[in-house]
């Protein structure tokens, strides 16, 4: 730049003094959310680059300052309101224990407080660096299950297309040289995080036109997920034809790696062949400054930039002050649960379980294992009831699911839904079929499951909508008690298993119900 840069005006000094008082303010007020993301970040290489990105972020900040210099700081009161809905999402989301709802509403707080504090005109100069801290919110292992899929499914039809025989049975496949399984490591999830973060990065920095922007923010999308799938088919073809000697300890995350990495450096040398230089968006940025400092607008004074931050205050207090209200009525007893209620409509209760098969949800208050028959109909039932919910202990979760990844006794073969009634209502549920793996009978058991929740009286599959109810019955006091309800039947025996699980819940379905309104009222 060819002019000198203006000094730092004592409105710019009251402006960022203030700016750092209400960013302090949201820390301290939300604490424990953000310990909860840099413990994340700690503990997960999937997110390890977090950790660079305020440093980033405040580095794009500091290249901008020449131009903010030439702003007058005013603060924007009525940002405000926008401040207030997301201290309100924030709210829910810890009401319902989503970390992403309560990490992406801190986290918006922090950034929206800048544009309060100093005005939209000099906040739009760093626009860019302040969305980029969004990239320290540890979010998108929620697309994992369905990234190791597309993984499983990528990687068959590659061995197949190349002429490899393959046997596939879910995230499992067995071909002539031994048996693979894509987990969680495999989905490709980490190298799109980490694609996604330093492609938007590299578009900011190399690129003025947005629309070049978004294209390769696009790339840096597409690419990791394709280069992951024919990154799994060359593992598995280097472990095929070396006689599974390569690539199948510790060395297959190294050569994942390395790909990536070359992949990433031809993206990023592909990229800077349309690289546009910076000296037309500097003047233009320039004149813009300019002219701000030109027209005859009012500035911040020191009252107006100690109303703002003590409006962040209030605001901030807000929802963390009601969320101790609300954590003190919903304090109750150990829940417990008799399903007798279910012993009805020519339904015996047996002495024997259907299954030794359980589902991976964690830390439930309690739990209710159950098995019923009807001539030559039989059906189990799994309840894993959740009270007093937070982060340790929580009915809707990722970590909650059928059958874990690496399971050595039990495989999820397929997933879907199914239409039911159940109480007069039509009732979309998940339906999975699983396979015991270690059996020594000619014939492994399969199961038929079907799943849904109970939250406040309501029932739903869906975990948003979960999440959602589970928030709105604590804002209207009426606890977290809610449920996860299972039931299962073998599908190698007469009848068939859809056919015994639907009679069961047409005879039985107000029990539930039943015996959840006991469980809830009995505190």
């Amino acid at each position: 730049m060819n002019a000198a840069s203006p000094a730092l005006t004592f409105q710019w000094r009251a402006a960022l003094l203030a700016v750092m008082l209400t960013m302090a303010v949201i820390v301290a007020i939300y604490r424990e959310t953000a310990f909860g993301m840099v413990a994340i970040w700690w503990r997960s290489e999937t997110f390890t680059h977090a950790f660079l990105v305020a440093p980033i972020s405040l580095w794009l900040i500091w290249e901008k300052r020449k131009v903010l210099a030439r702003f007058q700081p005013q603060p924007s009161l009525w940002l405000a309101l926008p401040l207030l809905v997301l201290a309100f999402a924030w709210l829910l989301g810890e009401l319902a224990a989503v970390n992403a709802v309560t990490q992406l509403a801190f986290t918006a707080m922090l950034i929206l407080a800048v544009p309060l504090v100093i005005g939209i005109p000099a906040a739009r100069q760093i626009l860019f660096p302040l969305c980029f801290l969004f990239f320290a919110v540890p979010i998108g292992e929620f697309v994992m299950p369905k990234f190791m899929e597309w993984t499983a499914t990528m990687t068959v039809l590659g061995l197949r297309a190349s002429g490899v025989p393959v046997f596939q049975e879910g995230l499992q496949f067995v071909i002539p040289s031994g048996r693979w399984s894509v987990v969680e490591a495999c989905s490709g999830v980490r190298y799109l995080i980490a694609s996604l973060t330093v492609g938007t990065l590299f578009a900011y920095l190399n690129y003025r036109s947005l629309n070049r922007r978004l294209i390769f923010v696009a790339v840096s999308i597409i690419v990791p997920i394709i280069a992951n799938w024919i990154r799994a088919y060359m593992i598995v073809m280097l472990g095929h034809f070396s006689g599974n000697e390569l690539a199948v300890g510790a060395d297959h995350l190294i050569y994942g790696w390395a790909f990536f990495g070359i992949v990433i450096l031809v993206m990023f040398a592909i990229g800077m062949r349309w690289r546009e230089d910076d000296d037309a968006t500097d003047q233009m940025a320039e004149t813009v400054a300019a002219s701000a400092v030109a027209k005859p607008k009012s500035h911040g004074t020191p009252q107006s930039f100690v109303m703002a931050t003590l409006l962040v205050l209030s605001i901030a207090l807000l929802p963390y002050g009601s969320l101790k209200v609300l954590d003190a009525q919903s304090r109750g007893a150990a829940p417990t649960l008799s399903v007798q209620a279910l012993a009805t409509g020519g339904w015996v209760q047996e002495a024997q379980a259907l299954s030794t098969w359980q589902p991976a949800f964690a830390n439930p208050s309690t739990i209710e294992i159950a098995s019923f028959s009807r001539g030559a109909r039989h059906v189990g039932v799994h309840i894993a009831y959740y009270r007093h919910q937070g982060y340790g202990r929580k009915l809707i979760s990722s970590e909650n699911v059928l059958v874990k990844s690496g399971d050595e006794n039990w495989l999820q073969l397929e997933q879907g839904s199914h239409s039911v009634i159940l109480t007069g209502k039509n009732l979309i549920v998940r339906s999975a079929q699983l396979k015991q793996q270690s059996t020594l009978t000619a014939e492994p058991v399969r199961l038929r499951v079907w799943q849904w929740y109970w939250i406040d009286g309501q029932l739903t599959s869906s975990d948003h909508l979960g999440k959602l109810w589970l928030a709105l019955a604590r804002l209207r006091g009426h606890g977290d008690d809610s449920a996860a309800v299972f039931v299962y039947a073998r599908e190698d025996l007469s009848g068939g298993a859809d056919a015994a699980l639907e009679k069961f819940l047409a005879d039985t379905g107000p029990g539930f119900n039943t015996l959840f309104e006991q469980a809830r009222h009995a505190r």
